[in-house]
């Protein structure tokens, strides 16, 4: 495989398992937005494309888009939905398409011309995603101490014997 789309497929991979969307990774891995989608989705039907995700989500220990989700909301950036206030007058169609607002819970226009703009709560996300990591260290921990009781008595019926 080439340097260069070894690169695309690795930042494609990683961007899609910390944003769970195949159109929104394949545009941060260097995709035209306008092929983004078709892309990722050529992508995530390779063996390489998914094994490595399979492998990133097992070294992030997370569940998916659930936590990715929880992690944009988290720890993403707000600048395009501060970018969008700020702007004297509405962006074309194409501008708009290109910010990531992600992290906007509401848009609407106010009375005096302006506009409101309501984010999600990062807190509220924060512990979320502490709840969702928690619930998988659990689960662990609940799986390695039942491998741990059916091998005590695995040795058990191998002592009777």
């Amino acid at each position: 495989m080439k340097r260069n789309t070894r690169s695309k497929l690795n930042a494609f991979c990683c961007n899609y398992v910390i944003l769970g969307s195949a159109e929104e990774a394949a545009v941060r891995a260097g995709f035209p937005r306008e092929t983004a989608l078709s892309e990722g989705i050529e992508l995530m039907k390779t063996e390489e494309c998914c094994s490595l995700i399979a492998q990133l989500r097992e070294l992030l220990s997370d569940s998916g888009s659930v936590a990715a989700g929880l992690k944009r909301l988290a720890f993403g950036s707000c600048s395009d939905a501060v970018y969008l206030v700020f702007a004297d007058e509405l962006p074309p169609p194409d501008v708009i398409g290109r910010l990531d607002l992600f992290n906007v819970s509401e848009i609407k226009r106010v009375k005096g011309g302006g506009v409101e703009v309501k984010l999600f709560d990062r807190l509220k996300a924060l512990e979320k995603l502490f709840e969702l990591e928690n619930a998988f260290s659990d689960r662990d921990k609940a799986a390695s101490l039942i491998k741990a009781l059916s091998a005590d008595e695995e040795c058990e019926a191998l002592d009777d014997n």
